[in-house]
């Protein structure tokens, strides 16, 4: 069962910062860690360099020949096969979806520096939005994003957190915001419920595989 369905997009939690999106016949990742996923992707996303976004293991478990990998941050020496790097600001096109890159970075923390290249993703499709924000604190590119799905973290540390992460889907102010990087290296399903009581729009907490 998926925990989160509009508009012909399927959407399932793999954990972390992980997602599987499926639309129009095509199945997209986005950071896989730690998956027991076996569904080849057509497309996978990947917001950062860091063991727990950029996992080749996890990658190679979904890879087909055929996979394209777009990236940002500095991961491309631990990829193989079709690989593309993007950046912050960047615009792309996998047939029918549209992808636009915006910062991730920290402010005041040493783990993610602006000048790193690291991204967020918002990918459309169906003529939906949804916002992948990557590993970022509260920053103020986030006053103009729009998205109709926003995927945030709240775990604190190397991210923000949930009182953060709420300020975020309030500028946001998305259809559906899905709390995420809990529940495996930082995080809590107590800071998931405190950024669902915070925001101000309707707030999916998703279960792992679901």
């Amino acid at each position: 069962m998926f925990m989160l369905e509009l508009d012909g997009i399927q959407m399932t939690w793999l954990g972390h910062a992980g997602f599987k999106i499926k639309a129009n016949e095509k199945i997209i990742y986005i950071d896989p860690y730690e998956i027991e996923e076996d569904e080849k992707a057509d497309l996978i996303l990947i917001t950062h360099a860091h063991y727990d976004h950029c996992s080749p293991e996890d990658i190679k478990k979904i890879q087909k020949e055929d996979t394209l990998i777009i990236y940002g941050g500095d991961c491309g020496d631990k990829l193989t096969g079709n690989t593309d790097k993007i950046v912050p600001g960047e615009e792309k096109e996998f047939e029918d979806i549209k992808i636009k890159t915006v910062p991730s970075y920290n402010i005041g923390k040493k783990y993610h520096k602006k000048n790193q290249g690291n991204v967020g993703f918002i990918i459309e499709i169906n003529g939906k939005k949804i916002y992948h924000a990557g590993d970022t604190d509260l920053i103020p590119e986030m006053d103009v994003i729009t998205a109709d799905i926003a995927l945030l973290p709240v775990g604190g540390t190397y991210t923000m957190d949930a009182r953060e992460a709420a300020e975020a889907a309030n500028k946001i102010n998305p259809e559906i915001a899905v709390p995420m990087h809990w529940g495996s290296v930082v995080g809590s399903e107590d800071d998931a419920k405190d950024f669902s009581r915070l925001a101000e729009c309707e707030v999916r907490i998703m279960k792992k595989g679901e």
